[in-house]
């Protein structure tokens, strides 16, 4: 039974929020607990959206966080298709687009993240995508199976974590593939130089065409449908379909209007929040998922981290807080992906200019190595497993242990990686 003492509101009903709704009634808490959520569909997970789902190998019904009775067993209020457009600070209370107040004495928002806009002429025109909602990855579906069929043409602005996973589903379904890239390779900002050209060869081996160092500036079409893309070197491509991947934003209206900090640009944007989660700016508000932007006692600086186990964890972490607990979110960053035949997992930081080398670990032939990136003093900072399994904690204590690791007995496969 629900005692009313007290309210927690969750504004955002992805995955961080379904979990912090479930870590609330886990950990004993027997107030009020609403999850406000834009979309009408329950909270789901994404990482779906861009891999098994949009391949046609994920059923729907395995994205969702927790089957629709669950909500109403565990006494949570779900209050989905209506987003919230305002929060009050002084007054504690969330106002809804539908008119609903909702007042809190703990509020949690996991607003995620969104789509970057290709600001070109034509982008309006039907047959270009985004990707991001349930809804998104429905509709591209269905153009990839007609694609296939029809042995038509998608183009993908953007050679990014998005850019490449559908890629990967649109050469399963047989279209055609063609990806612009402003940067030199793939992957360039996530990775560095060093790895984005394995990408590049994966794809190329499956028949997708790259252009790199070329931006789109105009999408042509006739009759309101996509014909074609043009690039700022005088190039035309013919498209009948065109996505959009070239990065995310972080969702802080709501925050940014309500006087929360954000943090810089540098470290990610976002809703500042301290090691706990909870709002630099007012106790009782926090932030978890994509929108925050953590400080991470290991790394000593904010992250902003957009990845699903960010949103799997923190979720319960800032649940946690909410109720009073001590709590330090110091988890190494990980995310994985899946593209044709190679899986892969990457744990730790390494921004572009952080770290002076990369070391590998077996055959990148073969596909089957482990990258790791180090710093100047041989620390490692992170490490990437492809199609090489069971290795994700002895990296994870690499990076945490913060040691200078001789580069030599990381790259070589007969010294365990425990043993380093």
């Amino acid at each position: 039974m629900v005692d009313a003492h007290e309210t927690h509101v969750i504004v955002g009903a992805g995955l961080a929020g379904a979990k912090a709704a479930e870590t609330l009634r886990a950990e004993g808490f027997t107030g009020r607990v609403i999850l406000v959520g834009a979309e009408r569909e329950a909270p789901y997970e994404r990482p779906g959206l861009s891999k098994g789902y949009l391949a046609g190998s994920t059923p729907r019904a395995d994205l969702f966080v927790h089957d629709s009775p669950w909500y109403a067993a565990h006494e949570i209020e779900l209050r989905l298709g209506s987003p919230a457009t305002r929060l009050d600070r002084s007054a504690r209370e969330v106002h809804l687009a539908d008119g609903t107040v909702l007042g809190y004495d703990r509020l949690l928002l996991t607003t995620g993240s969104a789509p970057r806009p290709l600001d070109v002429p034509g982008i309006g025109l039907g047959g270009v995508h985004y990707l991001r909602k349930l809804a998104d990855s429905e509709r591209l579906r269905a153009t990839l199976q007609a694609l296939g069929r029809e042995n038509g043409r998608l183009l993908l602005v953007g050679a990014g974590w998005i850019g490449l996973e559908v890629a990967a589903a649109a050469r399963t379904y047989g279209a055609e593939v063609t990806v612009i890239e402003p940067q030199p390779t793939a992957l360039y900002g996530a990775l560095g130089p060093e790895l984005g050209a394995f990408f590049v060869n994966l794809h190329q081996d499956r028949g997708v065409t790259f252009r790199f160092g070329a931006s789109v500036t105009a999408i042509e079409g006739e009759d309101g449908m996509v014909l074609a893309v043009q690039t700022d070197d005088g190039d035309e491509y013919p498209a009948h379909a065109v996505v959009v991947g070239i990065g995310a934003a972080p969702q802080t209206g709501l925050a940014q209007d309500a006087g929360l900090e954000l943090a810089a640009r540098e470290d990610g944007g976002g809703i500042a929040v301290d090691a706990s989660l909870r709002s630099v700016t007012d106790p009782a508000v926090f932030a978890a998922g994509d929108v925050a932007s953590a400080w991470h006692p290991l790394f000593e600086r904010r992250l902003r981290v957009e990845h699903w186990a960010n949103a799997l964890n923190g979720g319960p972490a800032a649940a946690r807080a909410m109720l009073g607990q001590e709590v330090v979110y110091d988890r190494v960053p990980y995310f994985y992906s899946d593209q044709y035949d190679v899986g892969l997992e990457y744990s730790g930081f390494a921004a572009p200019g952080a770290y002076d080398h990369v070391v590998l670990r077996g055959d990148a032939g073969k596909r089957e190595f482990i990258a790791f990136w180090q710093a100047p003093d041989n620390r490692v900072l992170a490490g990437m497993n492809v199609n090489t399994w069971d290795v994700v904690g002895s990296i994870q204590q690499l990076v945490r242990s913060a040691r200078p690791i001789d580069p030599d007995r990381l790259a070589d496969p007969s010294v365990p990686l425990a043993d380093l």
